[in-house]
């Protein structure tokens, strides 16, 4: 009898436990965590100095010795796209919401949750390095905090000349004599310096990054983390162009602050976010999804 009555306690727990779980709903959001972790190659890049024997050394294709000191990129725009094909936008027009500054000395940054993603199954991550030209206006009215995070050129991630926000900032030092390497990206405006009447759109640097993922993230009951490696190799050593630095004031030295014409800054645009047909992943790759 004793034997019977715990059969019956077994089968009316399984039975409730199985009714909990029928009754328990998908909840119809979650969040998301897009990780990125800089590299060159596969090493997490240590930033250092001229004089720091810690900071991280890379060796580009064509045999210079690097390494960073700052190291900074926007990435906006983002959205992701589910098993169907369905494109789901994450606030792709409001840069205080969608938008952030990734600042390699500041690991906070190297996480971007996403918030209120629609539950669901996610196969693909397409992405902004940079902002779209649409968007691409100092407003400190309309986007305080994304202003603010770009730091009114403390930080340096806004042109001073122009009205827009650099999309990448590089500092470091190459060859074995450590000459100063400074790249900045940006989309530029042509014309008369002091005649917005004159002002037209001139290199467009944004960058549209899609990326597949390497298993499917599954939003719902968990929250999944995407994590995105960015090889800084390919600043120099790229799939569309091998760059050299050289220091100096012609038009072709590309390494010294505000010094490189906007036709080589191109080249960097290119390595770091693709050229946009044959190239649309840049430096960038999915190594891992965690549900």
């Amino acid at each position: 009898m004793q034997n019977l009555q715990k059969l019956l306690q077994v089968i009316l727990f399984i039975s409730l436990f199985s009714a909990c779980t029928k009754n328990e709903k998908t909840p119809a959001a979650n969040n998301l965590t897009l990780h990125f972790n800089n590299t060159f190659k596969d090493k997490t890049i240590v930033l250092g100095d001229k004089n720091s024997t810690t900071a991280t050394v890379n060796t580009s294709a064509s045999g210079q010795v690097h390494r960073f000191s700052e190291l900074k990129y926007v990435i906006s725009n983002i959205r992701l796209v589910t098993t169907a094909g369905k494109e789901v936008p994450y606030n792709i027009n409001d840069l205080d919401k969608g938008a952030t500054i990734v600042d390699h000395s500041k690991p906070q940054t190297l996480d971007y949750v996403l918030t209120n993603i629609p539950s669901g199954e996610y196969k693909q991550l397409k992405f902004g390095l940079g902002v779209k030209q649409e968007l691409n206006t100092l407003d400190e009215v309309k986007f305080p905090k994304f202003y603010a995070a770009a730091g009114a050129n403390k930080t340096w991630m806004m042109w001073e000349w122009g009205t827009g926000y650099r999309f990448t900032k590089i500092e470091g030092f190459y060859d074995t004599d450590n000459k100063q390497m400074s790249i900045h990206t940006g989309s530029t405006v042509d014309g008369k310096e002091n005649d917005p009447s004159t002002w037209k759109q001139g290199v467009d640097a944004y960058r549209d990054i899609t990326l597949p993922l390497s298993t499917i993230a599954v939003v719902g009951f968990k929250a999944p983390k995407i994590n995105i490696k960015a090889d800084f190799d390919k600043l120099l050593s790229g799939k569309t162009n091998t760059i050299k630095l050289k220091t100096g004031n012609g038009m072709e030295d590309n390494a010294t602050p505000n010094i490189h014409h906007s036709i080589e800054m191109r080249k960097f645009v290119d390595n770091l976010g693709g050229n946009g047909t044959s190239d649309i992943t840049g430096i960038f790759s999915v190594t891992s999804v965690e549900n």
